[in-house]
């Protein structure tokens, strides 16, 4: 077999992907609820009774489709898992050290990952926490600054 190294151009750096992300219709209300209402709201499975957060269009279970059936969640749920993110980065939304958890809303079927506002230390699965809504908002899911123990 021909050596094919001779064909290769190796060039090191780095290089940035920019993309956008569509929130879709389902995801929009979801964010607008958010920005405009403090309100963190799901969806229903009328099917299984299942309530999504993040909200979806369809039901992972019957494939039911979501988007009329719109509940809104406590603000506050418990901690389901998390990890400490220790490794600085200048796309995460704070800087490291910080925790990220997966959050069940007291209503809430899913779980939704976001940021724990606790010492890494005492964090722990079954802690139960309150959204903080951002002062300012960002039109993102930052619109929940993050989430803090009660």
């Amino acid at each position: 077999m021909e050596d094919l190294q001779q064909y290769c151009a190796i060039r090191e750096g780095k290089l940035a992907l920019p993309y956008q992300y569509f929130a879709g219709r389902v995801g929009s209300k979801f964010i607008i609820s958010l920005r405009d209402k403090k309100k963190i709201l799901g969806v229903k499975c009328k099917k299984c009774n299942k309530i999504y957060v993040p909200p979806r269009q369809t039901c992972e279970r019957d494939f039911e489709l979501l988007t009329n059936d719109w509940v809104e969640l406590a603000d506050t749920g418990v901690v389901t898992n998390f990890t400490v993110v220790r490794k600085p980065d200048r796309h995460h939304p704070r800087p490291a050290p910080f925790v990220l958890g997966l959050i069940k809303l007291d209503g809430a079927d899913t779980p939704m990952a976001h940021i724990i506002d606790a010492d890494p230390d005492k964090v722990a699965v079954g802690m139960k926490v309150k959204a903080r809504f951002a002062k300012e908002t960002t039109n993102t899911m930052l619109d929940i600054e993050c989430f803090q123990p009660v």
